[in-house]
């Protein structure tokens, strides 16, 4: 019987090798997202170069080609960075045809995003772009066409979505502690791109009302239209309402740098700054319900107030409340199938964000309530 047994645990050992073989593969780590980048004249591309060439031990994303024509600013970030200039390519299509990239991230000028996804989406590459997602409605509804049927993911970086208060705040809302909702008061800005020193490449475009859309309106009037319409569950508004002012025409000639925009949802109201003029950089929200409110003051700190509560607490949130650590770990989560997009992340949320800034432009323009049928 035992030389039988051993005779039999011997023939068994190539099945069983094969299954650990099989156990293993399937709970490996999967590869490295193949990103491509596209442009560098967005002073958020920092945020992919670190990850890719100065983050150690990262596995989520491995850069295998930019699309760069301005070779000087290339070759700056070549040597800022330590990567090679045989990366970067001359043309989008260029980068695309060689390198061959599962998705892109587009760090161009926001008018340029429309051509990305053309040349992305029929090639089966996903695209994350920076906020906002389009400067025109009919341009983003043209974007998410070809995404769907292309079957590609099409996301939109803002750096509030990885803010843990902000998702600490969603929750306070779901589980129903605040109450209905009853108004949500989102503040964004610094004190102006030039006097912030942002790059020459940079502020060239974001100051032009073709390719950044508008002024402070469209670079910071995103992040509260994007946070509200999340709180809201990616309802539509009845009505937008915009104020636009230049308080310094002498160094922002072309665009607004004061942005005021009200939603008004049935039974809810939305206050929307965007600014150019704070007297310090923020990123802050405040949501008020029939029984509580929440406001975050940055990405970690916030204070509470529930009913029965004498005076408003002090609460902190963390990393692990956001749903990564930054976007490109997000990005290439959702590529692999690990993760699915969110109210927050989901292209529903940011197309109602470009008709909300689209009908703000128009408010501002003719001083007039846009509604939204």
């Amino acid at each position: 019987m035992n030389k039988l047994f051993c005779i039999c645990k011997i023939a068994l050992l190539p099945a069983m090798l094969l299954a650990a073989h099989l156990v293993t593969a399937q709970t490996a780590a999967p590869k490295p997202l193949r990103i491509g980048i596209v442009g560098m004249e967005h002073s958020h591309v920092y945020g992919i170069l670190n990850k890719g060439f100065r983050e150690k031990n990262q596995t989520d994303v491995e850069i295998v080609g930019i699309a760069e024509p301005n070779r000087e600013l290339a070759e700056r970030f070549s040597k800022q960075f330590n990567f090679p200039m045989s990366l970067v390519h001359a043309t989008l299509e260029e980068m695309l045809d060689k390198t061959k990239p599962e998705a892109v991230t587009d760090f161009r000028r926001i008018v340029s995003h429309r051509k990305t996804v053309e040349a992305c989406a029929p090639r089966k590459i996903h695209v994350m772009v920076e906020k906002p997602l389009a400067t025109t409605y009919a341009d983003a509804k043209a974007m998410a066409a070809l995404a769907r049927k292309h079957n590609i993911q099409l996301l939109t970086n803002y750096e509030t979505t990885w803010y843990g208060s902000n998702h600490k705040a969603y929750a306070l809302s779901e589980r129903n502690a605040l109450g209905d909702l009853r108004k949500i008061v989102v503040h964004d800005g610094h004190e102006g791109p030039k006097e912030i020193g942002v790059m020459p490449e940079f502020l060239v475009w974001l100051t032009d009302p073709v390719e950044n859309g508008a002024g402070a309106l469209f670079d910071f009037g995103c992040y509260g239209a994007n946070l509200s319409t999340w709180l809201m569950h990616n309802q539509r508004p009845t009505s937008v309402m915009a104020v636009t002012q230049q308080i310094k025409p002498d160094i922002y000639p072309k665009v607004d740098d004061e942005a005021t925009i009200v939603l008004t949802y049935p039974k809810t109201q939305t206050i929307i700054q965007g600014s150019w003029n704070w007297p310090f950089g923020r990123k802050d929200m405040e949501v008020y319900g029939q029984t509580g409110y929440v406001k975050t003051i940055d990405g970690t700190r916030m204070t509470i107030r529930l009913t029965g509560e004498k005076t408003e607490r002090s609460d902190n949130a963390t990393q692990a409340d956001a749903p990564a650590k930054d976007p490109f770990t997000y990005f290439a989560q959702l590529v692999h199938g690990e993760t699915k997009p969110d109210e927050l992340t989901s292209l529903e949320n940011n197309l109602i964000v470009v008709e909300i800034l689209d009908a703000a432009r128009q408010s501002a323009k003719t001083g007039k309530a846009v509604k939204l049928n």
